[in-house]
């Protein structure tokens, strides 16, 4: 990593009354080091050793603003850059720097699938610029941005020599899936989640072979609790062994402000201590020893075959709310939930229960299920916009 040290004057330098505050404020020296793989960051370093020529209470006022939007990244910052009606530095396609009077604004940008999402770390000199420039900058994003529920995933994993590093973005919930997905449950969805939420167990284990909906059901969970804050959760995930090596990632999750831990393929760390696992002493500290949660849920996914591979003081009550058992669905359970999928079309439930059951097969995995019920229905909107092509030719 190429680094570059950013060092302010000697105070005995500085002259005036900046100068006065410097001395009574700071250390002799100030330095911010800045990684030049990341011009962003440096420059941010920069505008803020800047920023005290004005008193460090130049910008007392600062907010992050995650938003999402079905536009092609590129675009968005285009418009942010032209529309916003700030000075604009374009560090990349996802980055950018906006300056203007009073406030200080970075955004960062990640491409998804069908949809952009956006960070906007914003520095303001009091509330009333802060709101003006954030409904400024969700006024550019404009009426494609997306309302449903988000969350935000904060990735961490070990990078070689860089120790443990993280990525963060925004995740778009789901479609709701219908209580037929999961019999397992024994309950409506919507209920097992709430009681999940409400409880004061922390630990909920997802158990079963790939495939079967348990990642689905997880962010069903965090849909749920960004429902209940009002805002987007915040989720500390990772699935790297190597980030849970150290107490970092777990003193992070204890004094930070995530909402949820997600460990997924969690094999090695349920596996019981007697076998050698090093791991799962952290996790039974902050799930239900000296040092709490707090309130914060962990989520772990695992394709162990038998709850005897887990060892049994984390599942111990008062600290594991469920240990859920998932399986390929039975054949009269897949019809009921293609029955629900597929709605009132005869037609396109028949395609579908055979493509998700061809040659009288008897049971199905979830995902499975849903890509045949997606294929079949891509099918039917493809036959259809070619038979209302075809009609005024055919005239």
């Amino acid at each position: 990593m190429n680094t570059v040290d950013i060092e302010s004057e000697d105070q005995a330098e500085i002259e005036g009354e900046a100068g006065q505050r410097l001395r009574e404020r700071l250390p002799v020296r100030l330095t911010l080091r800045g990684d030049l793989s990341d011009i962003g960051n440096v420059l941010l370093a920069l505008r803020a050793l800047g920023g005290f020529d004005s008193g460090p209470m130049h910008y007392p006022i600062y907010r992050l603003v995650r938003a999402a939007a079905r536009r092609p990244l590129d675009e968005l910052f285009d418009d942010l850059a032209q529309h916003a009606g700030l000075a604009a530095q374009r560090l990349g396609e996802g980055s950018l720097l906006l300056d203007g009077p009073g406030v200080l604004v970075s955004a960062r940008g990640r491409r998804k699938t069908d949809y952009s999402s956006m960070t906007f770390a914003i520095w303001a000199d009091s509330l009333v610029s802060l709101e003006s420039i954030r409904d400024r900058l969700l006024g550019v994003v404009g009426n494609r941005r997306l309302r449903e529920e988000t969350f935000t995933i904060d990735w961490h994993f070990a990078a070689g020599e860089l120790g443990l590093t993280s990525a963060e973005f925004e995740e778009v919930a789901d479609p709701g899936s219908p209580d037929e997905a999961y019999p397992t449950l024994g309950e409506p969805i919507d209920r097992f989640i709430e009681r999940y939420l409400a409880a004061p167990e922390t630990v909920l284990i997802l158990q079963g072979p790939p495939g079967t909906g348990k990642t689905r059901l997880v962010r069903a969970v965090l849909a749920a609790i960004s429902r209940r804050k009002g805002e987007s959760a915040k989720v500390l995930y990772t699935a790297d062994t190597r980030a849970l090596e150290s107490d970092e990632i777990f003193v992070e999750f204890v004094t930070g402000s995530h909402d949820a831990f997600v460990i997924e393929d969690a094999d090695h760390i349920l596996d019981s201590r007697a076998n050698g696992n090093l791991h799962l002493h952290r996790f039974l500290a902050i799930a239900d020893g000296v040092v709490r949660a707090q309130g914060r849920k962990i989520l772990f996914t695992t394709n162990l075959p038998n709850v005897g591979d887990i060892d049994e003081a984390l599942l111990r009550p008062g600290r594991c709310f469920a240990n859920v058992r998932f399986r390929a669905l039975e054949r009269a359970e897949v019809e009921r939930l293609l029955a629900r999928l597929c709605g009132s079309d005869p037609v396109l439930l028949g395609r579908a229960i055979a493509a998700a059951l061809p040659d009288e097969t008897r049971s199905a995995t979830l995902a499975s299920i849903y890509r045949a019920q997606g294929a079949v229905r891509a099918a039917a909107t493809e036959a259809g916009r070619a038979t209302r092509l075809a009609g005024p030719a055919a005239n």
